[in-house]
């Protein structure tokens, strides 16, 4: 029995709003593996109204690729950097975490990453089973999930009553 090495995830710097082109490519004629967190946005133009797919986190796509796909993947011209992931579950999590908030409210924006308050779990409501850290602002409780390598993050408006705390 032989182990499967799972492939490594890396973070994406992508030149500005290039980010959508790229994750098809990718995920297109690269057939990689990748996800870029997308909220949607309402607008109004001339009376009428507009949905638009904006990424969450502008200027990053995560993807899943070997070394030799990198050369595929930078091969593309879009791509700034590419910054390799250390703690591959820890990061996995994190997008997992953000990937099932956008599923319950895909409106959900970004904000910078916040370290200091409690992890905590929201054991009830639409958010049910999202792990993330306290913050409050102007007397509003959110959930933050982080995702750390990048320095940003998706606040969550959340009941404190609906929180348990980890440790």
């Amino acid at each position: 029995m032989s182990d499967v090495v799972p492939i490594p995830w890396h973070v994406l710097h992508v030149k500005p709003r290039c980010e959508k082109k790229l994750a098809a490519q990718v995920g297109g004629y690269l057939g990689l593996e990748s996800f870029l967190p997308l909220r949607e946005e309402t607008k109004i133009y001339q009376r009428r109204k507009v949905t638009v797919s904006k990424p969450v986190f502008p200027g990053y796509l995560f993807a899943a690729f070997t070394r030799e796909q990198q050369v595929l993947v930078l091969k593309t011209n879009q791509v700034v950097r590419v910054l390799d992931v250390v703690n591959q579950e820890g990061f996995l999590a994190q997008l997992d975490q953000v990937r099932k908030a956008l599923e319950v409210d895909p409106t959900l924006g970004a904000c910078e990453a916040f370290q200091t308050g409690q992890r905590v779990r929201i054991r009830a409501g639409p958010f049910q089973g999202i792990e993330g850290v306290v913050q409050v602002v102007r007397g509003q409780t959110r959930v933050v999930l982080n995702i750390e390598l990048i320095g940003q993050a998706v606040p969550v408006e959340v009941d404190t009553a609906a929180l348990e705390k980890l440790s």
